[in-house]
């Protein structure tokens, strides 16, 4: 009986202290409901996807972060039936790129990752902020950026995320490199390891093709530290753009090679090793007869220090060999 009482006892106390909670809960249900902004109840779907966005921790319950881009709908809000939305850049259907670009930079203008827009290829070939970016777009089914979702894939290929990877909004426009980053020799830009602007900035930049350095070669070794140098013996062509060797999208051939090698070393060295048989020609300086062992062997079979030689000339290091 001592322990029925007991248990009858908690019972009521915890039924009592739920009931003394109720107020207290009330309050903060109506604390929230409150704070929620006046837009989402017509347009609940708008709000809520960007409560969880930098925009959205901004508004407030007159929806000031709404009108920040929509524009004043202090008469709208009062009779939506009656009194429809302002009309603006990114409501107009004839607006240009430059119009709808300039209701982002009303508060983006300052940022650093702007700098350059006004230089960029993507303003000059009137490309808009919502062209990439979704200000209303589902956070888990795009990026931290608000990109537009372009794939309705559920899964990411080679990678367990069911966010959209950022190359695929770049594909969009830029169908030439699908076919690049698809090959065999590729960055890993599929497999998420690589984004398109780890090198370029869509935001703008003064190189032709918005790279994130002032040329290949600083890019480049930025990964490629191992390339970097000094050397004692250089390469001419890697000192001057990596691009010369390697297509950085993507090959057919190994290591991003634009041609497979001798051919590609060729373009540079017609001569080298590769003189004909029956020419009575050396295939090395000063050797006579004609020695016809390297014909047809791949030019880094033997100079493996490509990317520039430190050995001394003793060695042949000016022949990069290794």
């Amino acid at each position: 009986m001592r322990f029925k009482t007991i248990i009858a006892a908690t019972g009521i106390l915890a039924a009592l202290a739920a009931f003394a909670a109720l107020p207290a809960l009330a309050q903060a249900a109506k604390e929230a409901s409150s704070s929620t902004p006046i837009c989402v109840n017509c347009h609940e779907k708008a709000v809520k996807t960007t409560m969880l966005t930098a925009h959205g921790a901004r508004n407030d319950v007159s929806g000031a972060a709404c009108q920040a881009c929509h524009g004043d709908a202090a008469l709208h809000a009062k009779d939506p039936l009656k009194n429809k939305p302002p009309a603006n850049a990114l409501s107009a259907k004839d607006a240009t790129a430059a119009e709808k670009s300039g209701v982002c930079l009303t508060c983006h203008s300052s940022t650093r990752a702007l700098a350059a827009w006004s230089s960029g290829q993507h303003r000059k070939n009137d490309v808009s902020c919502n062209d990439c970016h979704s200000i209303h777009g589902t956070p888990s089914a795009s990026n931290d950026k608000m990109l537009k979702v372009t794939d309705s894939t559920t899964v990411a290929p080679y990678v367990t995320t069911a966010r959209q990877l950022a190359y695929k909004t770049c594909l969009a426009c830029h169908a030439d490199v699908r076919g690049d980053i698809m090959k065999p020799s590729h960055h890993p830009i599929v497999e998420g390891k690589v984004a398109c602007h780890d090198c370029h900035d869509p935001h703008g930049a003064l190189t032709p093709v918005m790279l994130k350095a002032e040329s290949y070669q600083d890019l480049c070794i930025s990964c490629h530290a191992d390339k970097r140098g000094p050397w004692i013996h250089e390469h001419p062509p890697v000192m001057e753009n990596c691009a010369t060797c390697h297509t950085p999208h993507g090959s057919s051939h190994g290591k991003l090679l634009a041609q497979k090698p001798p051919a590609l070393c060729a373009d540079c060295h017609p001569g080298g090793h590769t003189h004909g048989i029956y020419d009575g020609r050396g295939t090395l300086p000063g050797v006579n007869p004609g020695n016809i062992r390297f014909e047809g062997s791949g030019c880094v079979a033997c100079h493996r220090q490509i990317h520039g030689s430190n050995a001394p000339a003793s060695a042949f290091g000016q022949f990069f060999v290794r």
